[in-house]
C-alpha cells in the first residue's frame, strides 16, 4: 500500500521523491490494526491519569517513568551497529552556564572513528510532554535518522517535570546549542531535529539564538511537534470531535502543568512569537493524521510561513503520535524517517562544511 504525504507549502519541496511522496487514502492495516489496540488500552489508562490532583499524578508519573521509558526502549529497538557515547560535561558561557547532559549516537554507516569539526551533526530535542523520556529512550529512532541522513547526533538529556518547572528544559535545549557551538561546529552544520515537547523547544531556541544574535542552525526536521504547550490547541481539537487513539488531551494538559505550573500563557517563552525580522532555518513538520496535536503541527507550521521561513508540512493518514519512532509498529515509520533524511541531505550541501580539527569521541554503548 502507498502512503499518502500531503505537503501544504507554496514551495514545492526540493527533491523529495522518497515513494513516501506517493498519495493513497488510507494508511497501512498493520497500522490501523496498531491504533485500533492502542485507543482500547493505552488512552484510558492516560485518561485515568487525567482523574487524579496533581499532587497525586507527580506521584504516579515519577513511579510509572521507568517502566514507560523501558516498553519505549522495547518499541524502539536500535539497529544494530550503533555507538553511542554518553556526554555530561559543563558550559561556562556567561548567562547560560550549567550542565550539559546527553549522548552522541552515530547510526550503522557513520564510521567509527572521531567526531570532526568540519562534520554536519543532528543536534536532537526528544519529546517527553516534558515529564518522561530521555536520549536512550529515543536512540533507536535517532540511530535511524543519523543512518539515513549520514552524520552524528548530539541528543540532549534536558530537565523534566514535576521535578524541575518551566522553563529549565528549554534553558538546557539553548545551553546545549551554545555547547556545541563552543565545540567549533559552525551553525550552518547543525540541523535541529525534535519531537512532540521537543519541537516546542526547538523553537524556543530559535527565538532566544535570534534574541541574543546567534545564527541559526541550516535547517529543522519536527516529528508531531508541541506548538502551546498549554495544551489548550489539542484540547479544542478533541472537543471538536477529534479522537486521537492514545493521547486523551484533557488528561494530557493536567500532566504538562506539572512542568508549566503557572506559566503565564502569553509569556515570550510559551507562546514563542516569529516574524519576518527573524531569520529561520528550513522546515519539515510531520505528523500523524490520527493525532489530536495536528492542530499544534498545523500552527507551527502556519507560524513558521507567516514569518517567511520555508516550512513544509507532512500529514501520514491512519498514523497516530511520534510514528516514526516505531517501525515494528508501523511500516510507514521508516518511509517518514527516509523522507525526513532526504530533507536534511537536501537542505546541507557540502559547500557548507569548514575543515577544522577532531573533537575526540569516546566509544559509548
Amino acid at each position: 500500500m502507498r502512503t499518502t504525504v500531503k505537503f501544504v507549502s507554496a514551495t514545492t519541496p526540493p527533491n523529495l521523491s522518497h515513494p513516501a511522496a506517493e498519495p493513497a487514502d488510507r494508511g497501512s492495516a498493520r497500522a490501523r490494526a496498531m491504533n485500533g489496540y492502542l485507543s482500547r488500552v493505552a488512552r484510558p489508562l492516560m485518561s485515568g491519569a487525567g482523574l487524579s490532583s496533581p499532587r497525586v499524578t507527580a506521584q504516579m508519573i515519577r513511579t510509572m517513568r521507568p517502566g514507560v521509558n523501558r516498553t519505549l526502549v522495547a518499541l524502539s529497538p536500535v539497529p544494530a551497529g550503533t555507538r553511542s557515547a554518553t556526554v555530561r560535561t559543563r558550559y561556562d558561557g556567561g548567562a547560560i552556564r550549567g550542565e550539559v547532559r546527553g549522548e552522541w549516537v552515530r547510526g550503522p554507516r557513520i564510521a567509527d572513528t572521531p567526531i570532526h569539526r568540519d562534520q554536519q551533526v543532528l543536534y536532537y530535542l526528544h519529546g517527553s510532554g516534558f515529564v518522561v523520556c530521555s536520549a536512550r529512550t529515543h536512540r533507536g529512532l535517532v540511530a535511524r535518522l543519523s543512518h539515513r541522513v549520514g552524520m552524528p547526533a548530539f541528543v540532549l538529556d534536558y530537565r523534566l517535570g514535576p521535578e524541575y518547572g518551566w522553563p529549565s528544559g528549554g534553558d538546557d535545549a539553548i545551553r546545549g546549542y551554545h555547547w556545541l557551538l563552543s565545540q567549533g561546529f559552525a551553525p550552518e552544520q547543525i540541523v535541529i531535529g525534535g519531537d512532540s515537547a521537543g519541537g516546542h523547544l526547538a523553537l524556543d531556541l530559535l527565538a532566544a539564538n535570534h534574541a541574543a544574535g546567534v545564527p541559526q542552525p541550516a535547517a529543522m526536521v519536527l516529528f508531531s511537534p508541541l506548538y502551546d504547550p498549554t495544551f489548550q490547541l489539542a484540547v479544542d481539537h478533541q472537543l471538536n470531535g477529534h479522537r486521537d487513539p492514545i493521547i486523551d488531551a484533557v488528561a494530557a494538559q493536567k500532566i504538562l502543568r506539572l512542568y508549566t505550573r503557572d506559566a503565564d500563557p502569553d509569556h515570550h517563552r510559551m507562546r514563542i512569537p516569529l516574524n519576518t525580522a527573524m531569520t529561520l532555518p528550513d522546515t519539515l513538520i510531520q505528523y500523524g493524521g490520527l493525532e489530536v496535536m495536528g492542530a499544534d503541527a498545523r500552527a507551527m507550521h502556519a507560524a513558521l510561513t507567516e514569518a517567511g521561513a520555508l516550512s513544509l508540512l507532512q500529514a501520514w493518514p491512519d498514523q497516530s503520535h511520534v510514528f516514526q519512532m516505531f517501525p515494528r509498529l508501523t511500516p510507514e515509520s521508516r518511509h517518514a524517517v527516509s523522507a525526513a533524511a532526504q530533507f536534511i541531505s537536501s537542505t546541507m550541501t557540502a559547500d557548507e562544511r569548514r575543515s577544522r580539527a577532531p573533537i575526540p569521541l569516546p566509544k559509548g554503548s
